[in-house]
């Protein structure tokens, strides 16, 4: 599907490292150049995937005419104006979950995405695991009937990321941005992507702010960027929500950074 592809990568961090890079040089595609605002590591990078050209600016990877295709690796805040300004430089845009921050810059993406022409995708790897494909062919064979409740979760006991994840300028949220997503992207590919209605949903931030000496326990945001605003982490640490859709089915969501459960828990129960 991606052979011959020529791809640039925005952001050099560890999800275009273990993920995007790997996966498009399995595809055969054509990785060409590597951007990082830290030159030193997009030329680790570009060092270890002997990836040709290395850039600092973004906008400069996006005037090269020889690349077709950019992932977008950066942090959540990051996203909406970095695929605006890929597609509008003709390239298709694999962009990082979550999609954006918040509904305003989703749109506008989705907006340049049809005005340009060019395709935009969001890193929702899920849907493309083998038993996710399984099951999605086993329920449009109509052997379930039809799906009218999902009781879905994505909870972990001690789990908080760390870095810009638990600032919420940056990350737009907690769990529910970070991983809640892909509960929720997998659940309503399933049900056959229903339309949303309406959402009762309610937000928990129970656990102290983490502070240094406490790092190594919860696993919280590092020392080198996390003490912004005198705070570590201002996200929630769990949420649910009931979600009714269009078509009558209706979906309770769980998800956790952290809380009191004796191991995590990735869970989709569909009724039919």
């Amino acid at each position: 599907m991606f052979m011959g592809v020529k791809v640039g990568i925005i952001g050099s961090g560890l999800i275009a490292q273990m993920a995007h890079i790997p996966g498009y040089l399995e595809a055969d595609a054509d990785i060409v150049a590597v951007c990082d605002i830290v030159e030193e590591r997009a030329e680790e990078v570009a060092k270890k995937f002997n990836i040709p050209n290395v850039y600092t600016d973004y906008k400069e990877l996006l005037s090269d005419p020889e690349i077709q295709a950019v992932s977008i690796c950066t942090p959540n805040y990051l996203h909406a104006q970095m695929t605006i300004d890929a597609l509008e430089s003709s390239k298709h845009v694999l962009c990082e979950k979550p999609m954006a921050m918040n509904i305003d810059e989703a749109q506008r993406m989705l907006q340049t995405s049809r005005k340009t022409g060019k395709i935009l995708m969001m890193g929702f790897n899920n849907r493309f695991r083998g038993d996710a494909q399984k099951l999605k062919q086993f329920i449009d064979s109509g052997k379930l009937g039809e799906i009218y409740y999902a009781r879905v979760g994505y909870m972990r006991r001690r789990g908080t990321p760390r870095g810009w994840f638990t600032v919420k300028r940056e990350s737009g949220g907690g769990p529910v941005i970070d991983i809640g997503v892909h509960i929720i992207d997998l659940t309503r590919y399933l049900m056959g992507n229903p339309k949303p209605v309406s959402v009762f949903a309610t937000t928990y931030k129970k656990f102290p702010e983490y502070h240094i000496d406490g790092r190594q326990t919860w696993d919280s945001s590092d020392v080198r960027d996390g003490l912004r605003d005198g705070k570590l982490n201002d996200v929630e640490d769990l949420a649910t929500a009931m979600i009714k859709f269009e078509n009558g089915a209706t979906m309770f969501v769980e998800v956790s950074w952290a809380a009191n459960i004796s191991g995590d828990r990735f869970y989709i129960n569909l009724c039919g």
